[in-house]
């Protein structure tokens, strides 16, 4: 079947969306504000770990029918293993919790009276916030209505609103660039890519818009993918404009505001400058829009998976689930869940990207049984063990691999990747057989 024009909009719309978060908000101008004069090469990294690869995880992810049928290409326990470690990460565990958190203790908590019970409003706060995300995601198949339609178009609005109002009356000066961003501006932009969480998030999406497409009654194959891959450049399209809009802000004020420690404060004090008081109640509405939908597309995809699991319980049973675990973690604060979000990254978004990379090209990597257990195994376990660099008692094994370039940096696992590669190829030579002990087993999600 063959989608109107407005209709496609609309999928796109809800792509971006669902990706556009907390961290979204924050990373950008925090990168501008640190770059200073660097700030577009620190973009241009920025771009590849925070557009394209999350662009292409969801093409990934529709073409292998979900994360699940890719990461089992690895072997059966792998498969398991991750997915359910990526469900949880970018979900209950971690992602959705700081969707949450972020809005209220970076664009509410900072006007309350000095006097205030913090832990009584951030529980209010995200008690009704969770409460409208499960509402929402309790009927997955009207999001496209609800985020396409409603949401997503009141969130571009305010953003193009704050820009331009930038634009016309922001207060402006340029600094040099600080701490990494002086000599290493690409990489470290390439790096702060990962703490937007979107080539993880979108292992998980790529299912939400399959779905979505199939509600629309497009069940073709390539029709699926075909529209997949419109969705993408769209929406992907729309994030680097915005990254864009939010770095230049950072860039331009770089030398007006003290550096703090994430780009909320950034934007808390552009919104300040141009519209007073009443700049609260439009940052507040940015940060919760934002976060609200990605918060429900996280809901909707992990709760999809997880009803595939059990006949026991159905996929509301695992919306109320995870919602309810998501709230309880979310008022452990901000700052707790931060902690936990980086070592967790370091030690996972390598082998994300890596699965997306293979899934790529995985029309041509069929025949070979070596390259996906190899290459995988091999950069999840430098990749752990970085992450674990300093932790007490394990600094050693990080000390063994620091001859591999750019190790420092988080980077390490790059020539790992590419050895491992040319290895299996080699090995495929010598003995080439069909690989893909996972078989594909049809998913039927019962939404109630």
């Amino acid at each position: 079947m063959k989608l109107s024009k407005r209709k496609m909009m609309l999928v796109s719309f809800m792509l971006f969306s669902l990706f556009f978060g907390a961290g979204n908000l924050i990373f950008p101008p925090f990168l501008g504000q640190n770059a200073g004069e660097n700030t577009l090469f620190a973009l241009l990294g920025f771009l590849i770990t925070a557009v394209v690869l999350p662009v292409l995880g969801v093409i990934v992810i529709a073409k292998c029918n979900g994360l699940d049928k890719l990461s089992g290409k690895v072997n059966k326990q792998f498969a398991f293993v991750f997915t359910i470690l990526i469900y949880l990460s970018i979900g209950p565990g971690l992602g959705i919790p700081r969707a949450a958190s972020v809005p209220f203790e970076m664009a509410i908590a900072p006007y309350l009276p000095a006097d205030s019970s913090f832990g009584m409003y951030m529980l209010l706060y995200s008690l009704i916030f969770f409460l409208i995300a499960g509402w929402l995601a309790l009927n997955p198949n009207k999001l496209l209505d609800r985020v396409g339609r409603v949401l997503t178009p009141s969130l571009l609005i305010l953003m193009v609103f704050l820009f331009f109002s930038f634009l016309i009356g922001g207060k402006t000066e340029v600094a040099p660039a600080q701490g990494a961003y002086q000599n290493t501006a690409f990489v470290t932009g390439f790096l702060e890519g990962y703490n937007t969480m979107d080539a993880i998030a979108a292992l998980n999406f790529g299912l939400v818009i399959v779905t979505t497409l199939n509600s629309l009654k497009v069940k073709e194959k390539k029709d699926v993918m075909h529209y997949t891959v419109y969705a993408g450049i769209i929406a992907g399209s729309i994030l680097t404009l915005i990254y864009a809009a939010l770095s230049f802000m950072g860039m331009q004020s770089s030398a007006v505001y003290e550096i703090q420690g994430n780009g909320a404060w950034t934007l808390r004090c552009i919104v300040d400058q141009l519209f007073g008081n009443v700049g609260a109640i439009v940052l507040a509405t940015i940060f919760t829009l934002a976060c609200l939908t990605t918060c429900v597309g996280l809901i909707t995809s992990i709760s999809q998976y997880f009803s595939t699991l059990t006949t026991k319980l159905k996929y509301r049973h695992w919306v109320y689930i995870i919602v309810t675990f998501s709230f309880a973690i979310c008022n452990q604060g901000l700052n707790t869940i931060l902690s936990i979000s980086v070592p967790v990254l370091n030690a996972i978004y390598p082998t994300a990207i890596v699965l997306i990379l293979l899934g790529l090209f995985d029309k041509w990597l069929q025949n070979n049984k070596f390259i996906y257990p190899l290459t995988v195994f091999t950069v999840s376990i430098v990749s752990i063990i970085y992450s674990l660099k300093d932790v007490a008692g394990l600094g050693f094994l990080s000390d063994a691999l620091s001859f591999l370039p750019f190790y420092s940096a988080g980077m390490g696992w790059v020539l790992v990747a590419l050895v491992m590669v040319v290895l299996s190829l080699v090995l495929a030579k010598f003995k080439p057989t069909a690989v893909s002990e996972y078989k594909e087993q049809p998913q039927n999600v019962d939404f109630e």
